[in-house]
């Protein structure tokens, strides 16, 4: 029996059809989901239609009462979406991306200078080594009092404008207003470049062998600066080294394994990451050539992320003697993603383990308050008292010689230097809020900028530069004119501590950080107490 057939596309087009709707359903889903950029960070698109965020915004903008700002609202409920999972995942506008990358970047563009604001006027305290201020005779003590005739003096200018004024890209220039001394003003005209930010604010050795280097952050920048300062101090003399990783919040995890191989034996472990959907990856160092450096790492409760690294494998591989108090406790690593509209998240993607083991993450999640956790260590004493603080007996770990050391938050240190609270009141601390001790510290140096450069360093100030008992009283009315009431009782405590911080600040004007850090290490516990333990 013969089949009837119709014309052939009646037979084809549904098949033609079908193949169709196949093929623009999968690049439908193949051109919606994202793409790799070169630097192998994932790009997300807008929403889709079907997108119940992007359905309800909609919404919001056709129907609301009022006018809304559909953007901003996006921002917060993302931030608010990411907080909900931990403690640090977290989502960066596109405004506020580029500020938020610079300290890890080490650098921005502008005409380097160091600067304070200084009774509404805009003073250099430094021009950046190398940068375009300095080439062309910028001097400390300048003031800066207009930027292409913005006037930036008097007018109770803030920090943030001052640097709109003068940031700008490279090769582009400014015209800045300068004032010197008691002289007229002259104009000086400076092409911007790259000015970098340093993550060491101080690298020097004491008369004994002793060298500290500073460290603020982990940066792009950190290990070249980390060899250049090691390779100066080996040359001065260098017999043991204070590395301060106190109040480093933390930065790239390359940076801190970096200075773990400089000063680690081969193959040993300086830790290693794993997430749900990251699978296990250790770092192992090559062996440095600081390994046989006696050393002691200082670490406080804000000593976070990388600075951890650094200390769990120090400690774990019984390589350094760890001093201060217990660490911040964030183990976690975040990714870096950008978006297309040039704003960012931080997504929690892996965990990390110190050799021994250990995550120091401190407890977070459901029916956890972070922040209230970390207040307890105040609350309950852990600052001042070596017992009170809490630490997860039950997660035991063992460093490459044997010894105990805990998980369950943070780096507990070997030897736990207590905060100093016998000197401080509530008068050191509205005198040092107030902004009296920095401003008195710049009038001190700025009238005598002569006669304090006559001392022969930074370290010989240190030794025998005193503040004057009419000096005090000078500072005490200095801070009644920013409204810090005159206390003969908070005076009599604190006076020391007031005497130390305007001599530190006297020696960061003339000395920058190096002077500053001269001065406070003189009395500093945690520091006296690595001199006690170094061999």
């Amino acid at each position: 029996m013969n089949e009837r057939r119709g014309p052939w596309w009646v037979i084809w087009l549904p098949l033609a059809v079908g193949i169709s709707l196949a093929i623009g359903f999968l690049l439908g889903t193949s051109l919606g989901a994202g793409r790799v950029s070169s630097k192998g960070f994932f790009l997300v698109h807008p929403a889709a239609d079907g997108d119940k965020l992007d359905q309800v915004i909609r919404l919001i903008d056709r129907n609301y009462v009022d006018t809304v700002n559909s953007g901003r609202l996006v921002d917060e409920v993302l931030q608010d979406m990411l907080q909900r999972l931990d403690p640090h995942s977290y989502y960066i506008s596109a405004a506020d991306l580029q500020e938020a990358q610079e300290p890890l970047e080490g650098q921005f563009m502008g005409i380097g200078v160091e600067f304070n604001i200084q009774r509404d006027t805009v003073v250099v305290v430094s021009p950046v080594i190398g940068g375009p201020s300095e080439k062309l005779g910028i001097r400390a003590g300048d003031r800066i009092v207009s930027a292409d005739g913005k006037n930036l003096a008097g007018t109770k200018i803030s920090t943030d404008d001052v640097k709109k004024s003068l940031r700008g890209p490279e090769g582009s220039k400014v015209t800045v207003g300068i004032v010197r001394g008691q002289g007229k003003p002259f104009d000086v005209e400076i092409e911007r470049g790259v000015i970098p930010i340093h993550s060491i604010d101080a690298a020097f050795i004491e008369a004994n062998g002793t060298a500290y280097i500073k460290l603020s952050r982990f940066s792009q920048t950190t290990e070249r600066e980390f060899v250049e300062a090691t390779e100066r101090l080996q040359a001065a003399g260098m017999k043991r080294l204070v590395l301060d990783l106190r109040g480093n919040g933390g930065g790239y995890l390359q940076a801190a394994i970096a200075i773990c191989e400089r000063l680690l034996p081969a193959d040993r472990m300086i830790v290693y990451t794993e997430g749900r959907n990251s699978p296990r990856r250790d770092f192992r160092s090559g062996g440095g050539p600081l390994v046989d450096l006696p050393l002691a790492v200082l670490i406080d409760e804000g000593s976070a992320s990388a600075s951890e690294i650094v200390a769990g494998a120090m400690q774990d591989n019984d390589r350094a003697v760890v001093i201060g108090r217990r660490s911040f406790g964030k183990g976690l690593v975040q990714e870096h993603i950008e978006l297309e509209d040039q704003s960012a998240v931080r997504i929690t993607t892996a965990r990390y383990y110190t050799p021994s083991g250990r995550c120091i993450q401190r407890p977070y999640g459901e029916g956890i308050d972070y922040d209230e956790e970390m207040a307890g260590r105040f609350d309950h004493g852990e600052l001042l008292n070596e017992d009170s603080m809490r630490l997860d007996t039950a997660n035991r770990f063992l460093t490459l010689k044997g010894r105990t050391v805990f998980g369950g938050g943070g780096i507990a240190p070997d030897h736990f230097v207590a905060a100093d609270t016998s000197e401080r009141s509530a008068y050191l601390s509205e005198m040092f809020f107030s902004g009296a001790i920095n401003q008195f510290a710049f009038d001190i140096a700025d009238r005598q900028r002569t006669t304090l450069g006559a001392y022969a360093s930074a370290e010989d100030f240190s030794k025998r530069f005193a503040i004057a008992p009419g000096q005090l009283q000078e500072l005490a009315r200095e801070g009644a004119k920013l409204g810090v009431k005159e206390n003969a009782v908070g005076m009599a405590r604190s006076g020391r501590l007031l005497a130390e911080r305007l001599k530190a600040g006297i020696a960061r004007n003339i000395w920058r950080e190096e002077g500053y850090y001269r001065v406070v290490l003189s009395t500093d516990p945690a520091f006296k107490k690595a001199l006690e333990v170094l061999p």
